[in-house]
């Protein structure tokens, strides 16, 4: 039989927990009005629009639809397609070494993280930490996103376990309750420090 600590699990989110993300990233290299970017981002290519493909829809439905509804800013909204790797800037501060330490100590590690399949698939091959991952559930290949109960029902299939044995961390309140209403030991993540030490008083680290 597995001792306790390898038999829990840690369950990271990845954006603005293992990476920094923020679609002004992006945006800021190609409007120079501060006006007119804070503009776009609340009525053009918005976070909300956005999670529409991390809950399952193609590029190629998304974006056509916008072009139609905002046809003046056709050549931003295809940088949002095509230059999706630069709404990333780095990781967050901290987390890759926390990952680094759990790897090194044998614990298992997964990721559950809502993002697009199309954008996934861009990103993932320029980072090698999530090769220290055992397996990692994407809102976008599965077609559900976070807090939807039936993703958490995924993870749980995936990693063979469920209940305390998941210890979660994500940035999102509502995320984190839906874990906690699975009877997961879910953490909200403020920043690497305050992980740490989470991680520490549930024995994981």
């Amino acid at each position: 039989m597995e001792n306790d600590g390898l038999r829990r699990a840690v369950v990271f989110d990845v954006g603005r927990v293992l990476f920094q993300w923020q679609l002004r990233a992006l945006f800021e290299k190609l409007i120079n009005d501060a006006e007119e970017l804070d503009w776009f981002l609340a009525h053009v290519v918005t976070e909300e629009w956005h999670f529409e493909h991390d809950r399952g829809r193609a590029l190629g439905d998304m974006v056509p639809e916008r072009i139609a509804l905002f046809p003046q800013h056709e050549s931003l909204i295809r940088a949002y397609a095509s230059r999706f790797n630069e709404t990333v800037p780095g990781p967050v501060a901290g987390s890759h070494e926390i990952v680094e330490r759990l790897a090194a100590a044998g614990v298992p590690l997964f990721c559950l993280t809502n993002f697009g399949d199309e954008f996934w698939h861009m990103f993932r091959p320029t980072q090698p930490i999530f090769e220290l991952f055992a397996d990692i559930v994407v809102s976008g290949v599965e077609k559900v996103a976070k807090p939807d109960p039936r993703i958490y029902e995924i993870v749980e299939e995936r990693t063979g376990r469920g209940g305390a044995d998941l210890f979660f961390t994500d940035d999102n309140p509502a995320n984190i309750a839906a874990a906690r209403a699975r009877g997961w030991n879910a953490h909200l993540f403020t920043d690497s420090a305050n992980l740490e030490a989470a991680l520490a008083d549930a024995g994981l680290l």
